[in-house]
């Protein structure tokens, strides 16, 4: 299960999703958010899944990779569906006492299950393409009006990236941790709910341990470094907006106008 987690994972590639810009990647993902939400029937989600996918595919990165990345939301993402049935209006095609299920429930299930799919496929496409280092600049690039309001934008980037940064480490800790319990001879794969969760805590303690004793590191390490924030810092790497970042928002444009166009034209709107 843990190997399965693939979130702050890099994958390096000189696909095209790869060499734009890092700021281009986070405001397409913010677009294409709004997109998925904006699709009110069948044509225009479908239109925007098939966009999200082709985008997947240009990152020319394993399917395998993303299959892996919606494995660990598939129990939130069946729940969801299945509450979602029994939260809708329209003809009643079964009932049971005060549950009911609806023709307009099931559309909702469908929907918000492809819409939740189609998240964490695109937001995957962000993380796998893009270096932690590279995203960190395009945040803070990207909150640097905030500046005039005295936030501490620098700051906030450098948190998010060292926390992206982490989580493959800490998820390579676990997966040593629980080895290392499990030739003990715990057992946590077996009995009921109650009984995994309580083989965990000796996996959660020294995994606390360890990662205190990693952010005491990091921190002795900035320091050492003489790190004092953002102020008066310079990059090695620059980032610069270039054709294909006008290509991608071309394409984006085209999304979000056949996205408007089958709202419009087709009828079978989710109310």
């Amino acid at each position: 299960m843990v190997r399965d987690i693939t979130l702050g994972q890099f994958m390096p590639g000189r696909s095209l999703i790869h060499r734009l810009d890092a700021r281009s990647k986070i405001m397409f993902l913010i677009a294409y958010i709004v997109f998925i939400f904006v699709a009110k029937n069948y044509m225009a989600l479908l239109l925007v899944t098939l966009a999200s996918m082709l985008v997947v595919l240009m990152t020319k990165i394993r399917f395998s990779m993303y299959l892996k990345s919606m494995k660990v939301i598939l129990f939130v993402v069946i729940l969801t569906g299945i509450l979602n049935i029994f939260y809708g209006t329209g003809n009643v095609l079964w009932e049971w006492g005060i549950i009911k299920i609806t023709d307009g429930g099931i559309h909702n299930a469908i929907f918000v299950t492809i819409r939740i799919a189609t998240l964490v496929l695109i937001s995957s496409v962000l993380t796998f393409t893009t270096s932690p280092s590279d995203l960190t600049d395009a945040m803070e690039r990207l909150m640097k009006p905030l500046t005039f309001f005295h936030v501490k934008v620098h700051e906030i980037a450098m948190m998010m990236t060292i926390a992206l940064r982490f989580i493959p480490v800490l998820l390579e800790e676990t997966d040593k941790i629980m080895n290392a319990q499990k030739a003990r001879g715990a057992d946590m794969e077996s009995g009921g709910i109650i009984k995994r969760i309580k083989a965990l805590i000796p996996v959660l303690i020294p995994l606390f341990v360890s990662s205190f004793r990693r952010a005491n590191d990091l921190a002795m390490a900035m320091e050492c470094r003489c790190y004092n924030g953002g102020k008066g810092r310079t990059r090695m790497k620059q980032l610069h907006f270039s054709v294909i970042d006008l290509l991608g928002l071309i394409f984006s444009l085209i999304v979000f106008a056949g996205v408007i166009l089958c709202n419009i034209y087709f009828s079978s709107v989710i109310r």
